[in-house]
C-alpha cells in the first residue's frame, strides 16, 4: 500500500501541477486575464471562473409571454386548417369561428359529412374534445389541462430561443429559468446596459418570403388573399398572404459585404427550402417577392433568374451591427410569441465587489482555522494534510475554470464547506494510524493499515454526501444548483488530495526521514 510505482508518482505530480496551473489565471487582474485569453495558445491555461450576478453585478429581467395572442393565433390557424381540409374533402360548411377555448363550425349537411368532419377535426387537434350536436354544430374545445400543456410548451420554446439569442450576443453564462406559468427570469452577469439584449428579445423574428401583389396600387385592397404591409424606411406594399418560404427553413445566416461593398445578410436554406425556393424563383422570373420580418417588408427584389444554390442575400441599407443582430435573430429562430419586460433591475458592481470581498474573507478565515486545527492536532502529519488542502483548493478552482462555471454566493458557501470536508478523510486516516500505533504496530505497518482500513469509511461518507449534492442539483435551480456543483467538485478533489496526494507526501517523508517512532 505504501509503495507507489514511478508512473503513479509521475501522474500524481503532473495532475497536481496542472491543477495549480489551471487555477492560476483566476488570481490575475482583469486586464491581464483578458490579455492572457487573447494571446495564449488554446492548450495553455487561460480559462477563469465566471462570477454570477450577485458577485459581478449585472442585469435582471423578468419577461412575460403573451399567452392571449398565442391561443388566439393557435385557434385562428386551426380554423384555417379546418377550412382547407373540408374544402379538399368537399365537406359543405359555414365559415369556422375561433372561440376562447377552440373552434366551432356549422356543417351544412351533418347527416352526410358529420363522421368525416369529426375525424378530420380530431386529426388536426388531438388535445381537443370534438363534439357534433343535432343542429350540425361541430365544436373543438380544449380543456384547462390541454391549454396548460400548450402554454408550457410555448414557454419552453421561448426559453430555448432566448438562450440562443443571449448566448450568441456575447453574454457569459446567463441564468434563464421559468417563473410561474408564463414568465421567464433572465439574469446577465456583467451586463450593466442590457439595451441591445432587450432589442433582441423585443423582436419576434418571424421571417417569411411572399410574392408582391403587383396588380394592387395605393388604394384599398380588392383582391382576396392579399394584405398591405409597411416597408422598412417608409411606405407600404401589398403582398400575397401565402408564405412561400418560412424562417424555419433557414440553416444559417451571417453578415457580409455584397458585390457593391454594401452590408448584407447571407442565408442558407434547408434542402426542402432550397428545393422550394428554386421552384418558386423559376416560376416567377420577372416578379417581385417580399422578404418580411415581423410583418414589416425589409426588401422586395425581383426574381431575375432561378435561384437554386440553396442560399441568397438580404440587403436593406444595414450597418454592420444591424446586420450582425439580424443574422443572429435568423440563426436563433422565431419566438413563439412576443415577450414583455415586466421587471428590470440592475445589481451594481459595488455590491458585487462587497460580496466577493466577504467571500474571500470567509474562505481565508475557514482555511486558516482548519489548517491551524490540523497542525495542532497532528503536528507534522497535520502539516502534510494542510499542504494537500491547499492543492485541493487549486483543484476546485481549476475544475470550475475548465467547466466555465458561474460562481455565486451559494457556490462560495459550497467551497467553504468543502474546506472542512477535505480534511475529514485525513482525520479518519490519522486516527486509525494512532489506533494501530497503540496496538504496537511499527511505523510503516501502522501507516499502511491506517490508509487501508480508513479507505472504506472515507468512500462511504463522501459517497453519501455526493448523493445529497446530486439530489440538490437535480431538483434545485439557480443558486441551489451552484451550491451543489461547488460541493460535488470539492468532494471529488478532496478524495484525491487527502488520499493520493497525502499518501505520496507521507511516503516521500518516510523514505527521507526513516523514523523509528511516530509522534502523532
Amino acid at each position: 500500500m505504501l509503495h507507489l510505482e514511478r508512473w503513479k508518482i509521475f501522474l500524481i505530480v503532473l495532475v497536481s501541477l496542472m491543477g495549480v496551473a489551471y487555477a492560476a489565471p483566476n488570481l490575475l487582474p482583469e486586464e491581464q486575464k483578458a490579455a492572457l485569453q487573447a494571446s495564449v495558445s488554446p492548450w495553455l491555461p487561460s480559462k477563469t471562473i465566471n462570477l454570477g450576478l450577485d458577485l459581478r453585478g449585472g442585469s435582471h429581467l423578468l419577461l412575460e409571454a403573451d399567452m392571449k395572442t398565442v391561443m388566439s393565433e393557435r385557434f385562428s390557424n386551426l380554423a384555417s386548417d379546418i377550412r382547407d381540409e373540408f374544402r379538399e374533402k368537399e365537406i359543405s360548411y359555414e365559415r369556422p369561428q375561433p372561440t376562447p377555448n377552440g373552434v366551432t363550425v356549422m356543417l351544412v349537411n351533418p347527416q352526410r359529412d358529420g363522421e368525416a368532419a369529426e375525424r378530420i377535426a380530431r386529426k388536426l387537434e388531438k388535445r381537443a374534445a370534438v363534439t357534433l350536436d343535432a343542429g350540425g354544430k361541430l365544436s373543438l374545445v380544449m380543456d384547462e389541462s390541454a391549454i396548460s400543456e400548450l402554454q408550457r410548451q410555448v414557454v419552453d420554446q421561448a426559453i430555448e430561443i432566448v438562450r440562443r439569442r443571449v448566448d450568441e450576443s456575447g453574454t457569459k453564462e446567463p441564468i434563464i429559468a421559468r417563473q410561474g406559468e408564463n414568465r421567464i427570469v433572465l439574469q446577465m452577469p456583467g451586463v450593466d446596459d442590457p439595451s441591445r439584449v432587450k432589442a433582441l428579445l423585443n423582436t419576434t423574428a418571424v421571417l417569411t418570403f411572399q410574392l408582391v401583389d403587383e396588380m394592387a396600387g395605393d388604394g384599398p385592397i380588392t383582391s382576396l388573399g392579399s394584405e398591405r404591409l409597411p416597408i422598412k424606411g417608409g411606405g407600404s406594399i401589398v403582398v400575397k398572404q401565402e408564405k412561400l418560404i418560412k424562417g424555419d427553413m433557414l440553416t444559417n445566416a451571417q453578415p457580409q459585404l455584397d458585390q457593391n461593398g454594401q452590408v448584407a445578410v447571407s442565408f442558407q436554406l434547408t434542402s426542402l427550402g432550397s428545393q422550394r425556393f428554386c421552384e418558386i424563383s423559376r416560376n416567377n422570373i420577372g416578379r417581385k417577392f417580399a422578404i418580411i420580418l415581423d410583418k414589416q417588408v425589409i426588401s422586395y427584389p425581383y426574381f431575375r433568374e432561378a435561384i437554386c444554390g440553396g442560399g441568397g442575400q438580404i440587403s436593406g441599407n444595414y450597418t454592420m451591427k444591424e446586420a450582425t443582430d439580424f443574422a443572429l435573430l435568423l440563426r436563433a429562430g422565431a419566438l413563439p410569441t412576443s415577450l414583455t419586460i415586466v421587471e428590470e433591475r440592475s445589481v451594481g458592481p459595488s455590491l458585487g465587489s462587497d460580496s466577493v470581498q466577504g467571500g474571500k474573507v470567509a474562505s481565508i478565515v475557514a482555511l486558516c482555522a482548519v489548517m491551524l486545527l490540523m497542525f495542532a492536532s497532528y503536528g507534522l502529519f497535520g502539516l502534510f494534510a494542510d499542504i494537500a488542502l491547499l492543492f485541493n483548493l487549486a483543484f476546485i478552482f481549476a475544475l470550475l475554470s475548465a467547466l466555465q462555471a458561474t460562481l455565486t454566493l451559494p457556490g462560495i458557501a459550497g467551497i467553504i464547506l468543502t474546506i472542512g470536508i477535505a480534511v475529514d478523510a485525513n482525520v479518519l486516516i490519522y486516527e486509525r494510524i494512532r489506533e494501530e500505533i497503540r496496538h504496537g504496530r511499527s511505523v510503516m505497518s501502522a501507516i499502511d493499515m491506517g490508509f487501508q482500513q480508513a479507505l472504506r469509511t472515507i468512500i462511504d461518507s463522501n459517497l453519501t454526501t455526493l448523493i445529497v449534492a446530486f439530489i440538490l442539483f437535480s431538483f434545485g435551480s439557480g443558486p441551489v444548483k451552484g451550491f451543489a456543483v461547488a460541493m460535488s467538485i470539492g468532494i471529488v478533489t478532496s478524495l484525491y488530495s487527502s488520499i493520493m496526494l497525502t499518501r505520496l507526501i507521507i511516503i516521500t517523508w518516510l523514505k527521507m526521514a526513516k523514523p523509528t517512532t511516530l509522534a502523532l
